[in-house]
């Protein structure tokens, strides 16, 4: 039987010692030692693994424990002077030496004065025109430098001629608004 178990001869050896002392065969027999093996420790019942939707809810405390504690009890009231008695005794003798109620000067809010003398002009959009042109060719420029025009120059090169047909434009309309009132400021039989 212990050939067919495939002991080790360590656990053959103790077996037979301990059919020859005539004691009961051990439950357990070490494969290479003859130390003993340590009993396990009791040790407590796990802990029942709770989901963390529980675990984040707060615990809930008998009433008698929030009772018992400070949670109940009431501050004393203590009463204060919510407006000032002085100036109350004031306004009363004014009223009865004057039989009107003097008005207090209350700090007066000055009004924010508006910088209506400082209006910006509106910047006319024949120049907002010009100086949009100027940046185009300024970062146009700049690709060119970086080696990167071939990707920018068809993109940039229309927008120019998009503003230029624009200010060509406002130009034709300025001068036709220049010509209406040359025209309405001379006199007719001339």
């Amino acid at each position: 039987m212990m050939q067919e178990c495939r002991l080790t001869n360590f656990q053959k050896r103790h077996l037979m010692d301990c059919i020859k002392r005539g004691d009961a065969l051990p439950i357990q027999c070490n494969p290479t030692s003859s130390k003993q093996p340590e009993l396990a420790k009791p040790t407590s019942p796990p802990k029942p693994c709770l989901p963390v939707s529980l675990l984040a809810r707060p615990h809930l405390r008998p009433a008698k424990v929030c009772q018992a504690g400070t949670a109940y009890t009431r501050d004393k009231f203590k009463p204060k002077a919510t407006r000032d008695l002085e100036r109350e005794k004031q306004r009363l003798q004014n009223i009865l030496a004057t039989g009107k109620d003097k008005e207090e000067h209350k700090p007066q809010q000055k009004p924010v004065q508006k910088k209506e003398e400082e209006e910006i002009p509106e910047p006319d959009r024949f120049e907002e025109l010009v100086n949009e042109i100027r940046e185009r060719k300024e970062f146009l420029e700049e690709m060119v430098a970086l080696g990167q025009d071939k990707k920018y120059r068809g993109i940039i090169l229309t927008e120019i001629s998009q503003k230029l047909r624009e200010m060509e434009i406002i130009d034709k309309n300025r001068n036709k608004e220049a010509r209406e009132a040359m025209a309405t400021n001379l006199p007719v039989g001339s």
